[in-house]
């Protein structure tokens, strides 16, 4: 992990290989931003002008040997039209993230604060650490090679010494990113090397402190009856698992739960997905790996809230004993559900999940999954779908996803579409109508539910992550190729909000 140390010394006089410094776009030439010298700042802004740099957002602009520079390079990077003195924390996030990818390799890299605020510096570590990521587990290349995809290793921060709260925003900025690149780690990692014990195994290695894991294995689920677990899991030679971590640390304020998808690989059972279609399918169990993030982040945050997380662990595949369209399973809470389509398993595990979170009686249940090609549809690969069965905390949630970064968008789960849940042979289907697909999915997960003590409906929040929580295109701002490490920031953030 790259660390993260405050500097007193003035920005030119940092010993470092490169100096990072913020631009904004001002008449499409780049300002520069923060405290330099003036003799220095003159020599970046003219060495900036002859490259024609911008200052647009992801723009990142080099520029070796600036004169009175300790550091032999200085390295700019955008932050997009300026508008107003107030830059918004995503922007600062973004910006330092594309630095962080651009310094990769470097041993010690130093970064110019452009404000002398705990918000602004607080965003920018973040945006660093996030963006210092690379998954390098099963590359056989040369030394070369591997340097180059290095994360740096130490970043100062120059021109912020004295901002009062910088410690613990540099720390909890470390720890979030360490539980963001776990995630991702999880998520790029092969199929054939994180099947559904695997991965309860590396979760249970990784605890921290104040947590506790109890593995439910295929037996232990039978006895509390999670059929739809078991049914999804049956056609692998790879049992699934149900993951409990708790963390309950002594005088709690709040008890929330969160409960994640965790299909190891998805082939789309005896409903068969074209090959194209199971390329990344590694990636589903994305919702999982930001559950344990989430939880372990917390607990190492120290963070005066119980937490539940549940990892709902299977592998869907087409063998002798796989689940068939037409087969009815009765899951945990008694209820019988006839399977249509069997490529939709994630809503079957998580069913079982939802209903064991809700036995604890926590204040909020929230599951994450990469759930639907229709909210990728409606909301493109960057936004995940935010469902509840609260418009006030459907709201609680969007806003704490926009404060921590992450873009999700409210959606509704229409009665209509509800109604495309009724079976004639069972008390539901899984599956109905395309139109919809993203409501539909959610209105299932709603009926596995509880209730509170005074026998209302928990509250329940549903995150549909199945385009953002992998990005196949080009890495942009923090974001890299492959596990996004998506909705760790969320989940984080909704306990430091209620704690």
């Amino acid at each position: 992990m790259t660390s993260f140390t405050l500097s007193a010394h003035a920005a030119h006089e940092e010993d470092a290989e490169v100096l990072v410094v913020f631009t904004a776009s001002v008449d499409d030439r780049a300002e520069l931003l923060g405290d330099i010298a003036e003799p220095v700042r003159q020599a970046v802004s003219a060495a900036a002008q002859t490259v024609r740099a911008r200052g647009t957002a992801d723009e990142v602009v080099p520029l070796p040997g600036v004169a009175g520079l300790s550091a032999p390079s200085v390295l700019l990077t955008g932050l997009g039209e300026r508008k107003g003195d107030v830059v918004e924390a995503e922007r600062w996030r973004r910006a330092a993230g594309v630095a962080a990818r651009a310094t990769g390799g470097r041993e010690k890299v130093a970064v110019l604060l452009p404000a002398g605020d705990a918000a602004t510096m607080a965003a920018i570590t973040e945006g660093f650490a996030l963006g210092a990521y690379a998954f390098t587990a099963h590359r056989a290349t040369t030394a070369a090679k591997a340097a180059r995809s290095t994360p740096v290793a130490e970043v100062v921060l120059v021109g912020a010494a004295d901002v009062e709260g910088a410690a613990s925003a540099i720390h909890r900025a470390e720890v979030l990113a360490q539980g963001v690149h776990w995630a991702r780690d999880l998520v790029n990692t092969p199929p054939n090397m994180l099947v559904p014990m695997r991965f309860a195994e590396r979760a249970r290695q990784e605890a921290p402190a104040g947590v506790q894991v109890t593995i439910h294995d295929a037996d232990a689920l039978a006895e509390q009856h999670c059929g739809g677990i078991l049914g999804v899991g049956q056609g692998s030679e790879n049992p699934p698992a149900i993951v409990h971590l708790a963390y309950a640390p002594e005088g709690a304020k709040g008890h929330l739960s969160y409960v994640g998808k965790g299909v190891t690989f998805d082939s789309g059972g005896l409903s068969l997905k074209p090959a194209d279609g199971m390329v990344d399918m590694k990636c589903d169990m994305a919702g999982a790996a930001a559950v344990a993030a989430a939880v372990y982040t917390i607990a190492r945050l120290g963070l005066p809230i119980a937490v539940d997380g549940w990892l709902c662990l299977a592998e869907n595949m087409p063998g002798g004993r796989a689940q068939r369209p037409g087969d009815i399973v009765t899951m945990a809470d008694g209820s019988t559900c006839e399977v249509i389509n069997t490529d939709a398993e994630g809503r079957l595990i998580l069913a079982d999940g939802l209903v064991l979170a809700s036995r604890r009686r926590p204040d909020v249940v929230v599951d994450v999954a990469t759930l639907t090609g229709a909210a990728i549809v409606a909301l493109g690969k960057r936004t995940a779908a935010i469902m509840s069965n609260n418009d006030a905390f459907r709201a609680e949630l969007a806003q704490v996803a926009a404060a921590g970064g992450e873009s999700m968008w409210p959606m509704p789960i229409p009665e209509e579409i509800a109604k495309g849940l009724e079976s004639p042979v069972a008390d539901r289907k899984h599956h109905g109508d395309r139109s919809g697909g993203a409501s539909l999915a959610a209105a299932f997960l709603r009926e596995y539910v509880g209730v509170d003590a005074q026998g209302n409906p928990q509250l329940w929040g549903h995150l549909d992550i199945a385009g953002p929580a992998y990005n196949d295109d080009q890495p942009h701002g923090y974001t890299p190729r492959g596990g996004t490490g998506f909705a760790v920031r969320t989940l984080v953030g909704l306990a430091e909000s209620r704690s």
